[in-house]
């Protein structure tokens, strides 16, 4: 079934259409352990138009949330996943999760600062023969409509270390992207929620679309 939507989303970014009703959602991940999974409530509506107008996508304007082991889960094409405390994954969750991802699903986790050391060892529940490889700047997922030729922007500092975009490839294919020491959703946010000048939201929203693009798109 995820495979099919995914043709069938490839097919609305290459073509010309009348507006028509939108053809999916996306949907931020509602984890276990405490951690606030809810955490940048602007964040996946500003993308979600974003995309709308710059990819020409027809993403219903309102996020989904999704938990692992929710049928729904396999409806959406790309999930995201946010916060900055604990993760929990039971071993059905992770198994349910390691299905959708394989199925040619995608999942986009953003460290919010302080998620590294939680969802780590429970992506490791997911993928135990995987593990996570920082991305060459040259990867697709940085030249899409937007180029990064430098790979991630920074949007806040935090540690003051520079942003890594990691990923799990399962045979190949981008399975899971992570955003580390980034804090790209925070960009996404409405402008004022931070002291981010508009630049700095723009570039986030680009590199968003970016992920978006990839995901909807790769083999």
């Amino acid at each position: 079934m995820l495979k099919h939507l995914l043709l069938a989303v490839t097919f609305l970014l290459t073509t010309a259409a009348a507006p028509v009703a939108p053809s999916f959602r996306i949907a931020k991940l509602h984890y276990g352990g405490g951690g606030d999974w809810y955490a940048n409530k602007t964040s996946l509506p500003n993308l979600i138009q974003f995309c709308n107008q710059t990819l020409k996508t027809n993403i219903a304007p309102d996020e989904a949330t999704v938990e692992l082991d929710n049928p729904e889960l396999f409806t959406y094409p790309f999930i995201h996943m946010t916060g900055h405390g604990n993760v929990v994954f039971t071993d059905a969750e992770a198994k349910n999760l390691r299905r959708y991802l394989t199925g040619g699903g995608f999942l986009h986790i953003d460290d919010n600062y302080g998620l590294d050391k939680f969802i780590r060892p429970e992506m490791k529940k997911v993928f135990p023969e995987l593990e996570f490889v920082e991305l060459p700047f040259s990867h697709p997922i940085y030249h899409q409509k937007f180029d990064f030729p430098k790979g991630l922007p920074k949007v806040h500092e935090h540690e003051g270390k520079r942003p890594q975009g990691f990923g799990l490839l399962y045979k190949g294919r981008l399975v899971c992207f992570y955003t580390f020491e980034c804090d790209l959703g925070n960009g996404w946010e409405d402008v004022g929620t931070y002291d981010d000048p508009p630049a700095t939201h723009e570039t986030a929203l680009r590199m968003g679309a970016n992920l978006v693009a990839y995901a909807l798109t790769q083999d």
